[in-house]
């Protein structure tokens, strides 16, 4: 099988419930992949690796699992609410799927094949101030060189990136859970579970029917749904519709995020019914992919849109999304959680 072949054939064996007998070759290496985590962390914690601290307090949104689970609305989200209780957040990233992995500021006007998808969409849909960088540390200190006023950074993913010290970490996974509950290559799991023991709060993009968490279900969890009902043009322009005017017309739905089906189901939900073409996350696309022979209308994520925009014919819509994170009962709401761990105090 083919390099392409097997990456787009993993992700699909990693998340069924039992592990595949396709997997079990692979299972030495998950092995020895665990060796390597627990002593990467082992020589953080003896300072053998120094990590560092940045002189703002840094939340950190990522998952434990390999692809895309909801982070970035969920960072939209927290710039927001950090705002609105007097915060000036940035927002630091890896800028996975771009090319430059030099320290840089990401702008509205970025390629999104220099900085990557998530960050340029970021960039235009917050309002703060973006950097992207391979060392994370690195990004927040040029962040903060550039924009002194900023006294929080979010940053998006870094959850295994220990070199930069953090206040709160939030580990997010999506209706797939922890698949197989093995480590990569057998598994999604970047790190073993236990490692959940450690960070601030665990939220579902959409919970299993049963929790994959073991002896980590006792941590605060919290549900995000992510809310769309109205489409905006892909071209730019300011237009938007609603599914009504989309329904029983030829439709293509394209999308390249860590779960596409998530992305279906939503549309599903809106009453329409379409052709789907499911792509890896963080798919680099070209015309071809976008070149359907009936003339179909477009939709798509604005993850996807930061790509297709320039290379997208006909008429194309996309469906941009707002978190909406719930309080469990007699918990305290995730973010009243967030600005405790930030003011240095345990959350009630």
């Amino acid at each position: 099988m083919a390099a392409g072949g097997v990456a787009q054939c993993l992700p699909q064996r990693w998340y069924e419930r039992r592990l595949a007998a396709v997997l079990w070759p692979l299972l030495p290496l998950s092995l020895l992949f665990g060796v390597l985590v627990w002593l990467r962390r082992w020589l953080y914690r003896c300072g053998v690796l120094r990590s560092y601290r940045l002189p703002v307090p840094v939340v950190v949104v990522g998952n434990l699992t390999v692809g895309g689970s909801g982070k970035t609305p969920l960072v939209l989200w927290l710039v927001r609410c950090l705002r609105e209780h007097g915060w000036q957040p940035g927002i630091i990233s890896r800028g996975y799927g771009g090319s430059d992995e030099s320290v840089r500021a990401v702008v509205a006007g970025s390629a999104s094949a220099e900085v990557g998808d998530e960050p340029l969409l970021l960039a235009r849909r917050s309002g703060a101030p973006v950097y992207v960088g391979r060392d994370r540390a690195a990004a927040g200190q040029a962040l903060l060189a550039a924009h002194p006023e900023c006294d929080v950074i979010v940053s998006d993913d870094g959850l295994q990136h220990y070199r930069l010290q953090r206040s709160v970490e939030l580990a997010v996974f999506d209706g797939r859970g922890t698949g197989n509950g093995w480590l990569l290559p057998a598994g999604p799991l970047r790190e073993p579970l236990p490692r959940l023991a450690g960070v601030t709060a665990v939220v579902w993009n959409g919970r299993p029917e049963r929790s994959p968490l073991g002896a980590a279900g006792d941590l605060p969890q919290f549900d995000m749904q992510l809310i769309g009902q109205r489409f905006v043009a892909c071209s730019g322009e300011s237009r938007s519709c609603d599914a009504d005017s989309l329904r029983g017309r030829p439709l293509h739905a394209i999308a390249g995020i860590g779960d596409p089906g998530r992305f279906f189901r939503q549309l599903r939900d809106l009453g329409l019914a379409f052709e789907a073409h499911p792509f890896p996350d963080h798919h680099p696309y070209d015309t071809a992919d976008l070149a359907f022979a009936d003339n179909a209308v477009l939709l798509m994520t604005e993850k996807d849109a930061v790509k297709c925009a320039a290379i997208a014919s006909g008429e194309a819509w996309v469906l941009p999304v707002e978190a909406v994170v719930g309080t469990p009962p007699g918990r305290a709401a995730l973010f009243e959680t967030i600005l405790e761990k930030l003011h240095g105090r345990t959350p009630a």
